[in-house]
C-alpha cells in the first residue's frame, strides 16, 4: 500500500493491539490513512520530496542485479530517482489516482495496479525490492511472502524514509507546533531508528527465516522549500489529511504563522533539513 509517515500515541498503542476505548481498532485506521492519499495525488506529485541519491545507493549495493521493484511506489518519487540511478524498475502501486500520476509523469516506466499483499510479478523476478515512506502500511504477515517470493536469492528489500532534521531548532520548533498528525514517530531520526527497528519488515512464521539481520543507514538530504509550500507538504501527510476540516485548516495556519515569524522560514525561498534514512535486509 501506498503512505507517508504518520504516527500518534493511538497508533503506537493500536499497532500492539490495544486500542483506546471508543477509538478505531488498528487496521481499521491503517487502511483508513493509508487510503487517504489518493485524493491529494497532484499534490504529492508536486510537494513531496524525492531521495537523496547516497541513500538509494546504499540500500541497493548488495543487490545481484538492476532489476528493482518500487513497491507502494505511489506518485513516483523514489521510482524516478531510481531511473535516474540507471536501475531497471517496475513500480506497483495500489491507489490509481496515484498510479495515473506516476504513469503521467514516467510514461516509460512499467506501472502496475497492486499491493504490497499481492505482487503482480512473477517468482523471483526482481533483485531488489525497495519501498520509498510506504513500508510502515504493509501488513507484513501476508506481504513479507510476497516480498521473498519475488525477490531472487541475495536479493534486497529497502525501505526508504526521509525525515525531518529535528537537530536544527527550528525544525524541532516545526515539529512541536504541527504535532504528531504531521511530524510523527517516523519523521524524526532518534524516533525512527527506534519505530523501524524491525517493526516494518517480515518478523513472524517463516519469513523471517528468509532475511537476514536488517540494517540502518541516514544520509543527509534537503528540499527548497518557501513556507507555502512547506505549509502543501505538511498538508499531504496521512495524519493531516483525515482530520476535520476546521482542524486541519487549524493546524495549518498556526503552521503558516510559525514559518511566518521564524528568520529561517519568514522570506522567500529555503532548504529544509533533512534525512534519507534507509532499513535494508537481503534475501537469504
Amino acid at each position: 500500500m501506498t503512505g507517508t509517515d504518520h504516527g500518534t500515541e493511538h497508533h503506537r498503542d493500536a499497532t500492539r493491539g490495544h486500542a483506546p476505548t471508543g477509538q478505531v481498532p488498528a487496521q481499521d485506521e491503517r487502511r483508513l490513512h493509508s487510503s487517504s492519499f489518493g485524493r491529494a495525488a497532484v499534490a504529492y506529485a508536486e510537494h513531496r520530496p524525492d531521495y537523496a541519491h547516497a541513500a538509494v545507493h546504499w540500500a541497493l549495493e548488495a543487490a545481484p542485479g538492476p532489476r528493482v521493484l518500487d513497491l507502494g511506489a505511489g506518485t513516483g518519487k523514489l521510482t524516478a530517482t531510481l531511473v535516474a540511478l540507471g536501475h531497471q524498475v517496475v513500480a506497483v502501486e495500489p491507489d490509481p489516482a496515484m498510479l495515473a500520476e506516476l504513469r503521467g509523469t514516467l510514461p516509460d516506466v512499467r506501472a502496475l495496479e497492486g499491493s504490497a499483499e499481492a505482487i503482480p510479478l512473477p517468482d523471483g523476478s526482481v533483485d531488489a525490492v525497495v519501498s520509498g515512506n510506504a513500508m510502515h502500511w504493509f501488513d507484513m504477515a501476508a506481504a513479507g511472502p510476497e516480498i521473498a517470493r519475488v525477490l531472487a536469492p541475495g536479493g534486497v528489500l529497502a525501505g526508504l524514509w526521509n525525515v525531518f532534521d529535528d537537530g536544527v531548532d527550528w525544525v524541532a520548533g516545526l515539529a512541536r507546533v504541527t504535532g504528531p498528525a504531521a511530524i510523527g514517530p517516523r519523521d524524526v531520526p532518534g524516533s525512527w531508528r527506534t519505530e523501524t527497528a524491525r517493526m516494518h519488515l517480515p518478523a513472524s512464521g517463516g519469513a523471517d527465516a528468509w532475511f537476514d539481520s536488517p540494517e540502518q543507514a541516514e544520509f543527509p538530504h534537503g528540499q527548497r522549500r518557501t513556507a507555502d509550500s512547506l505549509v502543501s507538504t505538511l498538508a499531504t501527510k496521512a495524519g493531516v489529511l483525515v482530520m476535520p476540516e476546521q482542524e486541519r485548516e487549524a493546524l495549518l495556519e498556526a503552521t503558516r504563522t510559525y514559518l511566518a515569524a521564524r528568520p529561517e522560514t519568514g522570506h522567500g525561498e529555503f532548504t529544509l533539513p533533512m534525512l534519507t534514512s534507509v532499513l535494508r535486509v537481503r534475501r537469504m
